[in-house]
This record gives structure tokens, sequence and C-alpha cells, in this order.
């Protein structure tokens, strides 16, 4: 909910052939306060309405986009638009992401490829992690077995093995938890840099209530909802050991996920948000076995590797690709997934 990242990706679908300029246009309070409203199964204020809103200020965050290209880059022939996720039960075959792809095709005029997930949900899938096929593409000359993380609301894992193999699946909270403490107990959006939690104590009891989960034990390919953990076991602590607690959680159900993999991850690269969180940042290397480094170690820009996921998805979605396969996703066979929406006028 921290805001809109777009980027420019040139690919045929299997190779990351060039990257281009990257934005960010972050919400404002009002904006980021209304979104959070919408999220869960029982929304409150006109979705209609936000939707609507959230798809205009993607487009002008393509303009702003296009506007920075100049005439370096080649006008884009197409966009990858995920919207936000606003409720995601798979085994109720639910997933929902708000976001008008025709709306956002007739202001930019240029196709757009939007809903990702329902496909893969409809055929028996998680419907999450979808970066993973991108992850492989980017680390195709790096060495493995590798580990992909993604730290954001929720945190999710890409593990790749010698031969390509690849294995997929949420670890568990990433920020969400830790953003919505620092909310309530001290009215700032997240934990910058990991300062609070850097100041407090890991309770651990509370800890051990928070792992005491059976997410953690199944099998995966698994996905997480958000809002699937709660504050309560951290409810009567200090900001900043609650921050540590939540911190201590995130980082030790990354640990628990490491246990799924087919062989140990000889490295680790960290993107999404959590990477600038030194405290998260420090525990990981304490709990893993392992190399910890976040992506720009190799030369990936971390704050904008899901837009480019995306960008990258949404050529595989008009070729007809798979975008999930049954060890990223638990879908029963490769599914290829979103919808193509045309601007007006075009054939």
């Amino acid at each position: 909910m921290d805001g809109i990242d777009a980027a420019l990706l040139r690919t045929d679908g299997d190779r990351v052939l060039e990257i281009g300029p990257k934005l960010a246009a972050p919400y404002d309070t009002d904006f980021r306060d209304r979104l959070r409203g919408v999220i869960g199964e029982d929304p409150v204020g006109d979705v209609e309405a936000l939707a609507a809103e959230l798809t205009l200020r993607h487009a002008a965050a393509v303009a702003e986009l296009l506007e920075i290209c100049g005439d370096r880059f080649a006008a884009p022939e197409l966009i990858g638009f995920h919207g936000h996720t606003v409720f995601h039960r798979p085994a109720r075959r639910i997933t929902r992401q708000i976001g008008d792809g025709a709306l956002l095709a007739a202001q930019t005029q240029i196709p757009v490829v939007a809903d990702f997930r329902s496909r893969d949900v409809a055929s028996g899938g998680e419907g999450a992690p979808l970066a993973p096929l991108f992850h492989a593409a980017l680390s195709a000359d790096l060495e493995k077995p590798l580990a992909v993380l993604n730290v954001g609301g929720v945190a999710n894992v890409t593990w790749i093995g010698e031969g390509g193999e690849i294995l997929a699946f949420d670890t568990g909270p990433g920020n969400a938890l830790i953003d919505d403490w620092v909310m309530a107990a001290t009215g700032q959006p997240m934990d910058e840099d990991g300062h609070l939690a850097r100041g407090g104590w890991v309770n651990s009891d509370a800890l051990r209530q928070l792992m005491d989960n059976g997410y953690f034990g199944r099998q995966p390919p698994k996905s997480l909802d958000r809002n699937d953990f709660s504050l309560e076991a951290v409810s009567g602590l200090s900001p900043a050991d609650g921050a540590a607690t939540l911190s201590a959680f995130s980082a030790a159900a990354v640990a628990k996920a490491a246990e799924h993999f087919p062989a140990p991850a000889k490295r680790w690269l960290v993107c999404g948000g959590g990477r600038h969180n030194e405290t998260i940042m420090k525990m990981f290397a304490e709990g893993l076995r392992a190399r910890v480094d976040p992506v720009e170690a190799v030369g990936w820009d971390g704050d904008f590797l899901e837009a480019q996921a995306f960008a990258f998805l949404a050529v595989r979605s008009v070729r007809g690709r798979s975008l999930s396969l049954p060890t990223t996703t638990g879908v029963r066979s490769p599914q290829t997934g979103g919808t193509l929406f045309m601007p007006s006028g075009s054939a």
C-alpha cells in the first residue's frame, strides 16, 4: 500500500533483453487509508470508485514514465497491470484484485493485460506467487541453488535448483504485521530501517505463539492473505518489543521455509521493501546458513522487480505461455492467464 511502481522492460517472455527506466508514485495518506478500508472480505467504502481512482493513478504513472523515457526507447507495446489484491482465499477459489484493465487501456491507448491470478486459482492453484518465472529468467547465469526472497506485506521465496527446477511459496508475514503494529503503536506507517525493532527485545513466548501455526508445516506450494495472522500475541508488549518480536517472526518463518527446499540454497537474494529494514536483514543472516544479500548485489533493482515481473508475465500471457507451474502455485498443470484489454478503436 505504499504506492505504484512502474518499470519498462524489453522481453520475449523467456529472456530479459533490456531493463529501462522506472519510477515510484507514492500514495498520499488519504488514499492509502481508503485503500486499507477495502481490503478484506467485507470492504468499507465505495470499491468501484476506489478501483477507478487506482486505475487513473496507474495511467498517470505510465504517462510520467513515458515522459522520462523520451525518445530513448520505442513506445511500449503492452502494459502488465496487476491492480491491488484486496482478498485472497484460494481454498475457496477466491482471489480479488481491484483495478480496471479496460479503463487503463483507454486512458493510455496501450493494450493492457490484467487479472493475472484468476485462472490459476480456478484451476486449483494458490494464485501466488507469480514472480518465480521472472526470477528464473533474471538469474539464468547465477550460481544455484539460489533463493530469491521477496519481502513485501507477505514474504515469498523462489528456490531455483542447479538444473533450473523451481519451487515457490509464501514463507509467512513480511512487513504487513510490522507495519500494522507500528501504525497502531506510534502512528507511523512503517518501522523505518528497523530502528524501532532495534531498540526492543524479542519476546520468546510471543514468538513461540506466533510460530505455532499449521501453515509453517504445510508442504509447498502454498500462499497467504495479508491478514492471515494477527497482532494478538504481541498485544501487551511495548512498541519496540512488539516490533522486535514481529521482525523475528518474519525471519523465523523464512528459516522454517528453507526446510522445505529440495537442497539448501547457496545464496539468498532479498528484494522488496523489507530489504531496507536493517534489523530484519540481520535476523535473516543469523537464521539462514547461507550468504544473504540485497538483490542489488547482482545488479537487480529490488524496488522494481515486481513491476518488471508483471511486464514479463504480460508478454508471456499474450503469447499463451505459462505464468504458473505445479511447483510455484500448486496448480494441477502449467497455466497461462491474464485478460487482454485493447484500447478503444483497436482491432
